[in-house]
């Protein structure tokens, strides 16, 4: 069956896959992979498969944005995909976690407007504890600060009238902000998938803290090697237990 919008083939697509913003990221990735092979680059969906350690995924990139990355999961979910990964950058809200840190994303405040589309207000936007674990114990191999909690989904990047409320979830106990994990975690759980995220920081959101923003640096290039890293040893921590128990 033809993914209309990806432009693939369900029947190309195996059960995981690793999902990122940036169609560039997506190539990056995929050239860790053994065998990969473009299948389609329509809009901002870029998808590639190949074998990690002998587990085939895929790897795909959502562009910026819950409605555009909805769409890319809701796709690859009727394609067969059961497991997905976000590999993503976050901007910090704590000085604990400095560009180049590394976040597991546990649970997403959902303040973005898709997401209200989708679930009642108060449906909450949660990662699969097997995925996020395998991740954060992934990530514990990787040199550097690794953080795992609640991070902050919002449509707004540039502040217009209204101010956006960094503050206010900072207070809460957020410890990150980005664009497109609550979209991640609703659409998986209604689904029935499973889906984790795990971020490099690339600065800092909160205005006490901020600074120039410089995405570029060596240090969140650093982390994203990092996370790319995490996010393939988790998949393959993922496929062996799923070989066990029989979800393979």
């Amino acid at each position: 069956m033809l993914m209309s919008i990806l432009q693939v083939d369900s029947e190309d697509i195996p059960p995981y896959a690793i999902v990122c913003g940036d169609p560039k990221r997506a190539e990056i990735i995929a050239q860790r992979l053994k065998g990969a092979r473009e299948l389609a680059f329509s809009r901002e969906y870029r998808t590639f498969v190949g074998e990690y350690e002998g587990v085939q995924l895929a790897v795909v990139s959502h562009g910026v944005g819950c409605p555009g990355a909805a769409v890319c999961f809701e796709e690859l979910i009727r394609a067969g995909v059961n497991t997905l990964i976000r590999v993503g950058t976050a901007g910090s809200y704590s000085e604990d976690h400095p560009a180049g840190s590394l976040v597991v994303s546990t649970a997403a405040v959902r303040a973005d407007g898709l997401t209200r589309q989708l679930v009642p207000e108060g449906f909450p936007a949660v990662g699969d504890s097997q995925v996020v674990s395998a991740l954060y114990e992934a990530a514990s191999f990787e040199a550097g600060v690794t953080a795992k909690g609640i991070t902050v989904t919002l449509d707004a990047f540039f502040a217009g009238v209204e101010e956006i409320p960094h503050r206010k979830y900072k207070q809460a106990g957020a410890i990150a902000v980005e664009m497109e994990i609550a979209a991640l975690y609703v659409v998986s759980t209604l689904r029935g998938a499973r889906a984790g995220a795990i971020l490099a920081i690339d600065g800092y959101a909160d205005a006490e803290l901020a600074e120039v923003y410089d995405p570029h640096t060596d240090a969140v290039a650093h982390a994203v090697e990092r996370e790319i890293a995490a996010a393939l040893r988790a998949i393959v921590s993922l496929a062996l237990e799923d070989e066990k128990t029989g979800r393979a």
